[in-house]
């Protein structure tokens, strides 16, 4: 077999329906919203990448303080022969994790939407761990989790928050999705940003540079590109709340003036009043109570807790008994 393999679950034309699907339910409903995984085209990655190195954006680095420190032990713990990651992107946290599980780990299992991010990402880790087996998966995991067979046990992965960019609904359905693919012996490593103060949390989604401002524009030239729409960014501020009560950053793109959107592809007019509100992100934070409690009601068994110094941000390691 060769070390890199790669399996499409995802149609090729999924992504554009999916696109025309959110448009079209987001853009029609009240208060109007459209999925965060919109901003990910290659400018909108390009965009996110500089995101993480900006000094307001701590998520990033405190989850690669925790993963240097604790990778050993997440090996220790797991003994996983396979590690799969959802969402796996250019897989470059990962691979404190891959060091720790070498040599008793036999494949590495990534799974994204993107294709040419996990070819990118398979050969930079081939050429740098020519006795790993890499099995690439394109598949969008909140529609569904098949995995490809391989030796257990497993330990999934689920890093960068993430997770908080599902709704409270979501992430139940996601986290049962997950347990269901797994078997005894299993393990699942969940990343977490959490509750803080008001001000850290809306800087870090509100940048001075206004790179985060940049990417959350990106989603109309996505949407104007893919579906011939004429939204025009300077028509927008970008907007970054905290919520309180449900604990969470919300990010919007707020109409500067009455407008009106064309979408040719959609055949649609898109109405926006002046102040109007255009919600594209929810990044929920957490505890550990309620970490522990979304995890067990999926069916798995917490087991270890592992935050950065500061206590910015945890990584949960939950085990399938």
């Amino acid at each position: 077999m060769s070390p890199f393999h790669l399996t499409r679950t995802l149609a090729e034309d999924a992504t554009d329906a999916a696109l025309r699907a959110d448009v079209l339910h987001g853009l029609t409903r009240m208060p109007k919203e459209l999925p965060p995984k919109w901003f990910y085209d290659a400018r909108g990655s390009e965009l996110f990448e500089e995101i993480t190195r900006l000094p307001e954006y701590y998520p990033t680095r405190a989850e690669r303080e925790v993963l240097i420190a604790r990778a050993p032990e997440i090996a220790a713990a797991t003994g996983a022969r396979t590690l799969v990651e959802l969402g796996s992107g250019s897989s470059e946290k990962t691979r404190h994790l891959l060091d720790a599980l070498l040599p008793g780990l036999e494949s590495y299992v990534p799974v994204d939407v993107s294709e040419s991010a996990l070819k990118g990402a398979g050969e930079a880790l081939l050429a740098e761990r020519p006795a790993l087996r890499v099995h690439a998966l394109v598949a969008d995991f909140t529609q569904g989790i098949v995995l490809p067979p391989t030796t257990g046990p497993r330990l999934v992965a689920f890093l960068g928050g993430t997770i908080g960019n599902l709704l409270p609904e979501e992430r139940r359905e996601f986290l049962r999705a997950v347990r269901a693919a797994l078997v005894p012996g299993d393990a699942l490593l969940l990343g977490t940003d959490l509750v803080k103060d008001e001000a850290t949390l809306v800087a870090a989604y509100d940048d001075a540079a206004g790179v985060t401002a940049a990417f959350n524009k990106n989603v109309l030239a996505v949407v104007n590109r893919e579906l011939g729409a004429d939204a025009d960014p300077a028509d927008f501020d970008h907007v970054a709340l905290w919520d309180p009560e449900h604990e969470w950053i919300e990010m919007r793109l707020r109409a500067r003036h009455a407008l009106a959107v064309k979408i040719r592809e959609l055949d649609l007019v898109v109405p926006f009043e002046a102040g109007e509100e255009l919600r594209t992100e929810v990044s929920a934070k957490f505890r550990q109570d309620g970490v522990r409690a979304e995890l067990t009601a999926a069916g798995f068994t917490p087991s270890r807790w592992w935050t950065d110094e500061q206590g910015r941000f945890a990584l949960s390691l939950a085990t399938v008994v």
